[in-house]
Parts: C-alpha cells; structure tokens; sequence
C-alpha cells in the first residue's frame, strides 16, 4: 500500500490500510500527551517564522533540524523543498510557507529498486556530511501489497536478495535508521497475502534483519500496522518473531496512516510486553488530525480530506518505550488513485498545502 518508490521521481508511499489501563497509566500518557503537543507547536511554528529566507517572506533551502531534537537528515532537495522554490519564484509567499512545514523536516527516503546500492550510499553519505542519520525505508518484497495501489515488489526471493545486498553496500558503516517492508507482516497477520507466500516472505524477512544489523550502525524496525488495522496485537506476535523481532531493534506503527498517537502508543506498548519489551516507533507524519470519519467508506485511509500534519519527528517522545515519532509516509504524495488523487507516491500539491494548512 505504499507505492513503487523512487529517490527523487516522486513515488512515495500510499496509506496503510484498516483500519485496562489503570489511572495512573491513563494520567502518565496524558501528561506525555500534552507534552509532545507543545513540542509539536513549537517545531511547527519554528519551520515557518525561521526569518531565514527573502524579503517576501519566503523560506530559504531547509538547514538541518537540531540535533538534540530531531538526528535525522533533512533533504535540502526534498519534492517539498523544490515546491517551496517554485512557489517562491510564482510570488506565492504564503504558499511556500505553508509547504516548508514539510520540506523543513526529516522525512524518511523510499529506496528504489533501479539503483538501491547508489541511492543508499548517496542518502547515507550526505546524512553523515550533515552529520546527521539516514532514515530510509526498504519496500520492494515480492508479491507486495496484495495487487492493489501498490502492488509490485521484486520478481521473486533471489531478486529481492540481490536487491538487498546492493542496498547493504551502499549504506556501509554509515548510521542509518532502516524502516523494512511496510506491509509485509500486517498482510500476513489480515490473511491478504496467499498462504503460498509466507514462508518465503518470514525467510526474506529473517535474513534482512539480520544482514542490516551485521552493520555497524543501523537500527532496524519492522512494521506491525496500526490499531485500526490490526485491531489485536497478539496477532502481530508470531509474524514479527518469525520475522527476526528479536535482533531488530523493535517495531514500527501508523506507517501511512492516520491514527493517533495516543492511540498507537497504547496499542504499541500491548505489542511490545509480548515480544520481549522492544521499543517502536510512530509514523506522525498526518495524523494531527486523527483518522477521517469510517461512515461507510472502505477506502478512508485513503487521501481523506482534513488531515494534518502530526507531531515533527524527534526523539524526544516523553515516554521511554517510543523510540521516535517519524515521518515515514512523506507528507504531499498521493495515498493513489482515489478521491481525485494521482498515482500511489505522486507528489500532490494541493493536498500537501491541505496537511500543512490543517496544522496551524
């Protein structure tokens, strides 16, 4: 569900798809709550009264977040950063404002399947001469996405380990958070994927997780869904231990979509009592607004209207077990073709001044 995607062609991620406290754990997350909240208006409001661009107002080429907040890189040549020019030179001020509330963060890198060894050396390369850390998300595993939006992947195992191993090369001893195959265990866990496939698919997952962590700088996370699509977390359990869950260094939830979250930290923290305590990360990248209305839309997850930007991505989450909140889905391309939205991955203009506006 995440699309076919390229470094710079504009094919991005699509949305995932469907979708006992005691009071003192209610008040501890509320209280972490409202913290992350304060933190997300204050980065928020920096991206865009930075003072750092031209007389009209327009923001500058993103610099780099602050360390301490946010290690990871910001591409200065992003499709956000090259709209925020474009709008600058057709005099929409506002406009480029508006889209630098995305191109000013850290959004997580698609590789390929052209050229994975390149892409990943050129993302981890300029990361580190920012001294700064790769996010990037590997998701080409075969017989991907169920033949929907996003379907594709690699041919069959052999070329996805071929794949793989270029990809293995071009990261190096360089640091780099890896996100690997969104989709793949969810679509086990909800039965999409034919049974044929599931050994396969656990082998391939296995020794990805494994090769990454070889590496001696690379923090791997492998996707379980969300709260909304895989409603109970015990069946998540057997997919991400057949996967290698133990040598990752934990999970990642919300990829692409819209749950809160408030929601995925409650849903996140069950999972992770269940596989040895790992720690997870959140995909924050448009769930300021939460989820759009169900009603009966099957496809709501997809490029639904109002959304907003989340919480900017940082390590600073107020709560031990959240590694990170991320931007993995990049915010401004198209969940596929639905709702008048272009192809899975494409950026989308409109609907990125959409995310950004929704979030003041």
């Amino acid at each position: 569900m995440y699309g076919d995607l390229r470094r710079m062609a504009g094919v991005g991620p699509p949305d995932g798809t469907r979708d006992g406290r005691r009071r003192t754990a209610q008040a501890r997350t509320a209280s972490a709550t409202a913290a992350v909240g304060a933190l997300a208006l204050l980065l928020l409001a920096g991206c865009s009264s930075s003072g750092d661009g031209d007389g009209d107002g327009v923001p500058a080429k993103p610099g780099q977040r602050p360390k301490s907040v946010a290690p990871f890189w910001v591409n200065p040549d992003s499709k956000a950063a090259r709209q925020v020019s474009a709008y600058g030179d057709d005099g929409k001020a506002a406009d480029a404002r508006l889209a630098n509330r995305i191109a000013a963060q850290p959004v997580a890198e698609w590789i390929g399947v052209d050229d994975p060894e390149g892409e990943a050396r050129g993302f981890t390369q300029a990361a580190a001469k920012a001294d700064r850390e790769a996010l990037l998300v590997l998701y080409n595993i075969p017989h991907r996405d169920c033949g929907r939006y996003s379907q594709g992947g690699a041919a069959d195992g052999n070329a996805y380990r071929s794949w793989l191993d270029g990809v293995l090369k071009g990261l190096g001893d360089r640091a780099t958070t890896v996100i690997l195959e969104p989709d793949a265990l969810p679509h086990i866990a909800d039965k999409c994927t034919p049974q044929q496939f599931h050994e396969e698919r656990y082998a391939l997952l296995t020794e990805a997780v494994g090769k990454l962590k070889a590496l001696p700088h690379t923090k791997v996370y492998l996707d379980a869904g969300n709260p909304h699509w895989i409603k109970d977390p015990g069946q998540m359990v057997e997919p991400l231990k057949r996967a290698g869950i133990d040598r990752a260094d934990g999970f990642a939830l919300n990829i692409s979509n819209y749950q809160t979250t408030a929601e995925n930290t409650k849903y996140g923290k069950r999972l992770s009592a269940m596989v040895g305590g790992k720690h997870f990360v959140i995909d924050t990248s448009r769930n300021g607004n939460g989820p759009a209305p169900g009603g009966d839309d099957p496809e709501n997850w997809c490029n639904p209207p109002g959304r907003a930007l989340g919480t900017p991505p940082t390590t600073k989450t107020e709560d031990p077990q959240v590694a990170a909140y991320l931007w993995i889905k990049r915010p401004g391309e198209s969940d596929g073709t639905c709702k008048g939205g272009p192809k899975a991955g494409t950026w989308w203009p409109e609907y990125a001044l959409g995310l950004a506006r929704s979030a003041e």
